[in-house]
């Protein structure tokens, strides 16, 4: 059964749309609400697939219940409805989320095809929402220590913010992991997380990557082009290395985060965005600004909440853990039998300096899967982990 709600003052329209839809479709379920206030309370108190939604409306009008609902629950699509003078306003909805728009008296064509592909567009978040749990499992947090499961408690306080987060740690340690948990834990799930490796784009390109460039802006620029600021428009963007970014770039984020404002290369004409901004970096970003290579004021507005990802060496009862989930992952990437550690085995790599992190954990691991024995012995380790 698909569920929808119809919110409209006028209790004749109301009765037409709910008469249409029903008669269209047994397997549609179809509310009422006489106003924006006792909708927004019923959409807040139930699962809709759709809502229609009047423009003009007593004590709370269509664009307020729709900035509401994309705030509670922005994946339900919004259909606005408006009247013959409602039409600008029909429009900025669109740009606000709306799935759309019909205008009254309603055509009956128009209005079937607008609800059945505002359901269709339902049905494919609800798939991309079981996609994501399926994907997100690349991004699991292996470990039960105690500064992992303080970070984990961290994420879950932090991610329903709109708080920005600034990650820092060793290489290897996992914060692009962070990065994603607090976005797949946030209202900003539905939309695109954008990472951005600032460390591997030159710094003359790197305002084009991130702000997008209009034609002729440089030699190379024969086309419009957008950048990851507008790519993650509703979603987050995550910078990684932010330390290795240029001075200049460093100004246009700050802006971006002061204003929501960017500009492409280029170009005289500011681009709106919303999007969240989580930071990483592996280098002291305190000692970086005294020696005048990072912005104070950018740190502040990056650094609302700082999460500090240890080393393995600082969390050495979770390589157990992480050296079972690694060997689960490459028997199944590699169509193989699961392959065990003995006690010795992972009591030898526990004492090991892990300066790679957890990334060479996982090197060594495979190299261990590949060359050693059924069960992973403590010989094997002395043979083929080359510390």
């Amino acid at each position: 059964m698909s569920k929808i709600l119809i919110i409209e003052d006028e209790a004749a329209i109301r009765r037409v749309l709910t008469k249409i839809l029903s008669e269209e479709n047994d397997s549609y379920q179809v509310e009422d609400a006489e106003d924006g206030v006792v909708g927004l309370e019923k959409i807040k108190n139930n699962d809709y697939d759709l809502v229609l939604c009047d423009i003009k409306m007593p004590k709370m009008d269509g664009v307020e219940v729709l900035e509401a609902v994309k705030k509670i629950k922005p994946e339900i699509p919004m259909v606005m409805i408006s009247g013959h003078g409602d039409m600008e306003t029909a429009i900025q909805t669109m740009r606000l989320g709306a799935f759309d728009y019909i205008s009254k008296p309603p055509d009956l064509n128009r209005l079937l095809n607008t609800v059945r592909n505002a359901l269709d567009r339902k049905q494919l978040v609800v798939e991309n929402k079981i996609l994501k749990k399926k994907v997100s499992k690349n991004y699991e947090m292996i470990g039960e220590s105690e500064p992992i499961n303080r970070i984990k408690l961290m994420i879950e306080k932090v991610a329903q913010t709109e708080a920005r987060v600034l990650v820092t740690g060793p290489n290897g340690t996992g914060k692009e992991l962070v990065a994603h948990q607090l976005h797949e834990k946030s209202a900003r799930a539905n939309f695109p997380l954008i990472e951005v490796n600032c460390a591997a784009i030159p710094s003359e390109l790197i305002e084009s990557e991130l702000f997008g460039h209009v034609k002729g802006a440089f030699t190379s620029a024969v086309k419009d082009r957008a950048g990851k600021f507008e790519a993650a428009d509703k979603g987050t963007i995550f910078l990684d290395e932010i330390g290795d970014m240029s001075l200049s770039a460093q100004a246009k984020v700050l802006r971006a985060l002061q204003e929501n404002m960017i500009t492409r290369v280029g170009a005289d004409k500011d681009i709106k965005v919303d999007v969240r901004v989580i930071a990483a970096t592996n280098k002291d970003l305190k000692k970086e600004i005294a020696e005048g290579r990072f912005r104070e004021d950018l740190y502040h507005r990056l650094a609302v909440i700082l999460i500090n990802v240890p080393s393995l060496n600082e969390r050495r009862d979770d390589i157990p853990l992480l050296m079972a989930h690694f060997a689960e992952k490459i028997a199944s990437e590699q169509g193989n039998a699961v392959k065990h550690f003995s006690k010795e085995a992972i009591k030898l790599l526990q004492e090991y300096d892990w300066t790679g992190n957890i990334r060479e954990l996982r090197n060594v691991v495979e190299r261990l899967i590949i060359l050693g024995g059924n069960e992973i012995s403590e010989t094997d380790v002395q043979l083929f982990a080359s510390k």
